[in-house]
């Protein structure tokens, strides 16, 4: 196989070189992309005196838009995607290549207690995992870890749903079981970044719960849409029947809980079709 690195960097000129010379000395990877996504330090220049390929965007457009220019320029089979800032060791690059080599399509190194995060990061995280295993049936042991290898052609049929921010993994691990693709997870440990984070905890709230909603319309909406319409008619049932003991009447509540369900499960219904629709081969 070619084997292809994938490093989105913004500003990570103090871990960047270092990531690099150890993923050289593995002596398995043919190419070392670095995508350089508006960096003002020094950030390009350590990445090419490492022996790394630089492509430099403009401006910052966001991790999944580096990710997405390093997939249009990586010239390998497989592509390894990893942070720049010492969070991931190289060292963990074969241990997902060789379930590749074992039919995977999609490996995902997946984060283990002790792993470097924040109380409401690894919080969020829980949550994440245990939505998609509900939405998928599969067991989905990290859902957001920016640490992967894919199989370049699949991976591509996928570029256009990327989002251009942070939530690119939730994205494409959705996408991959949609697919019906083969996916699993390699145990790795996360270690502290080296550097100043880009996450910001208000701009990181208001990502969890457009995450939420992207993981339900991005495999199967009506899953998502199903209970809440169920719990909606439940109540409007349970107000019925204490409204008409009490009052012998039907009341505008109970319409209403009951419109809203049926809203609710046609909507979830016509996101089902959508979804489909984004999935059928061109």
């Amino acid at each position: 196989m070619f084997i292809s690195i994938v490093l989105p960097a913004k500003n990570e000129s103090g871990a960047i070189g270092d990531t690099i010379k150890k993923i050289h000395a593995l002596g398995i990877v043919n190419e070392i992309l670095v995508i350089n996504d508006g960096s003002t330090d020094s950030t390009q220049q350590v990445a090419e005196q490492a022996g790394a390929t630089v492509i430099s965007h403009p401006y910052s457009k966001g991790n999944g838009a580096a990710i997405k220019t390093g997939t249009r320029h990586a010239s390998g089979d497989v592509i390894v995607f990893m942070d720049a800032d010492g969070q991931h060791d190289p060292k963990d690059i074969p241990r997902l290549l060789e379930k590749i080599g074992e039919g995977y399509d999609l490996v995902v190194g997946a984060r283990q207690k002790g792993s470097q995060a924040s109380l409401g990061r690894g919080v969020a995280n829980a949550l994440y995992n245990n939505l998609a295993t509900y939405m998928t049936e599969h067991k989905v042991e990290d859902l957001t870890s920016g640490f992967r290898a894919v199989r370049a052609e699949k991976f591509k049929e996928f570029l256009y749903l990327l989002p251009n921010g942070f939530s690119y993994p939730t994205t494409s691990t959705m996408a991959f079981f949609r697919a019906g693709y083969s996916v699993t997870y390699v145990p790795i440990h996360a270690a502290k970044r080296i550097g100043k984070s880009h996450i910001h905890p208000l701009k990181d709230s208001i990502r969890f719960f457009l995450i939420i909603f992207k993981i339900a319309t991005l495999f199967s909406p009506l899953k998502m849409f199903l209970p809440i319409s169920f719990l909606l008619f439940f109540m409007g049932t349970a107000w019925y029947g204490y409204t008409l003991y009490e009052f012998h009447r039907f009341t505008n509540m109970s319409a209403l809980l009951y419109t809203g369900s049926i809203m609710i499960f046609l909507m979830g219904l016509i996101s089902e079709q959508v979804t489909a629709l984004m999935y059928k081969e061109k």
